[in-house]
Order: C-alpha cells, then sequence, then structure tokens
C-alpha cells in the first residue's frame, strides 16, 4: 500500500514554526519537508524539543506553519479555513495521546461515542459504532466500565476505540506506551500494527522509545527542525 506509486496522504514542503520574537525567538520547524503515503506506519524521533511533537500538531490541524505548505491528500490545509480545518479534522483524522483523556464520569461506550456526537449520529448508530470499535481493540464486555475500572493498557485501548470510531484516514499517535509497562506497551503496539494492516489505517506515532519504533514500518528522526534521517523498521514492523 506504500509503494512509489501511491500519492502521499501527508506531504510537508520547507514547513516552518517559529514561536516568539527577537531574542525569545524558537524555530521549532526549520524548512521541514516530509512525506507519508497511504497505509504508511511511521515513527516520528528525535530528542526533547527537537521539533517532532510540533511537527505532529500542524499534520493534525491543531496547529499551523509559519511558512511553507502543508497538503493533505493533495489539498493545501493553509488555504481552508479554521472551520474547516475543524471539519477536516473531525472527519479525517484520529487522535490517541499519553495521558489517554477519557473522561473520568463517563463510561467507556460514552467516551467512544463522543465524536460520533460531535458529529450529529444518531444515538443508535452511535452505541452501534462504539461497540463495534470496542470490540476491535479487544475490549467487548467492558462498554459499562469507568476509566477508574480499566486498567492503564485497557484505558489506551479505549482511546484508541475513540480514535477510530469514525474510521480516519489517519491515526496521530503521541507517545502512546509512555505510561504504560513493556508488556501492556507492546499489547498497544500490536493493535496499531493490526489497525494498519487489516484496517488499512495509515498511522504516525511520535515516540522516544527505540523498541516501539521497531513495530513500524519506517522511521524518521528529527533534529532541530529538521529531518535528519530516516529508515526502515525493525524486526516488528509488520
Amino acid at each position: 500500500m506504500n509503494g512509489a506509486d501511491v500519492p502521499p496522504l501527508v506531504e510537508l514542503r520547507g514547513v516552518e514554526k517559529v514561536y516568539g520574537t527577537g531574542e525569545a525567538q524558537v524555530r521549532a520547524l526549520d524548512g521541514l519537508d516530509l512525506a507519508i503515503r497511504r497505509g504508511e506506519f511511521v515513527a516520528v524521533m528525535g530528542p526533547s524539543g527537537s521539533g517532532k511533537s510540533t511537527a505532529m500538531n500542524v499534520i493534525g490541524y491543531l496547529d499551523t506553519p509559519t511558512g511553507g505548505e502543508y497538503l493533505f491528500d493533495g489539498v493545501p490545509v493553509q488555504s481552508v479555513t479554521r472551520q474547516q480545518r475543524t471539519l477536516l479534522r473531525r472527519t479525517f483524522l484520529g487522535f490517541v495521546f499519553q495521558g489517554y483523556n477519557l473522561l473520568s464520569r463517563n463510561t467507556a461506550l460514552e467516551n467512544v461515542e463522543l465524536p460520533l456526537t460531535y458529529r450529529g449520529v444518531g444515538g443508535h448508530r452511535r452505541r452501534e459504532l462504539a461497540q463495534r470499535a470496542l470490540r476491535r481493540v479487544g475490549l467487548a464486555g467492558r462498554e459499562k466500565h469507568l476509566p477508574s475500572q480499566l486498567s492503564g493498557g485497557q484505558q489506551q485501548r479505549v482511546a484508541i476505540a475513540r480514535a477510530i470510531v469514525t474510521n480516519p484516514a489517519l491515526l496521530l499517535a503521541d507517545e502512546p506506551t509512555g505510561n504504560l509497562d513493556t508488556a501492556k506497551a507492546r499489547d498497544i503496539m500490536n493493535l496499531l500494527v493490526a489497525l494498519n494492516r487489516d484496517d488499512g489505517i495509515t498511522v504516525v506515532m511520535v515516540t522516544h522509545e527505540a523498541e516501539m519504533a521497531a513495530y513500524c514500518q519506517r522511521r524518521i528522526h528529527i533534529v532541530d527542525g529538521r529531518i535528519e534521517a530516516a529508515d526502515a523498521g525493525g524486526s516488528h514492523a509488520a
């Protein structure tokens, strides 16, 4: 699915991101060029302050570049309005974070339903899709559990179910195993590999852990806001 004949789903062309002015100015991205093809599983790595999280925020429409061009599926993102960016984010993207970001007073099912609620999906259909997503991540029977009644690994599975319930083209995962022990982290990585391989979801994951990056098909190393190196994934890659 990631052959040379497939056009990029995500393409950054000379993207710059500058925060602050004068002596306080910080150049988080410095002419970043990056292409991610549909169906890839890519790890974005780099030291603290390298720009990897800023790149993720730009790709996810959470931040806008200071310069350069961002194309999503061939469409220049900076040419659309803020409202259109919000619509694009809800329609095509799913997000998974290190801290799960679940609503503590809501059940697993209600947490997964949330993106569908924003879309105006009716109650019956919303529950059906949320139950299907929970089954997909191995949590059938946990629909009525609150986050406090679930392990860290199970909470992250709920977060992944919430991210995929809208059938996104692109899943953005920011340190998704950072709060988990090694065994649970491997379970989550195997799940992400399966979603990429079997469901065709393009996955971009920010991580500082080489063992987790080894599950990806390709690893991109960012230093000082630019790509320093790129290589194929390790022994776990699908």
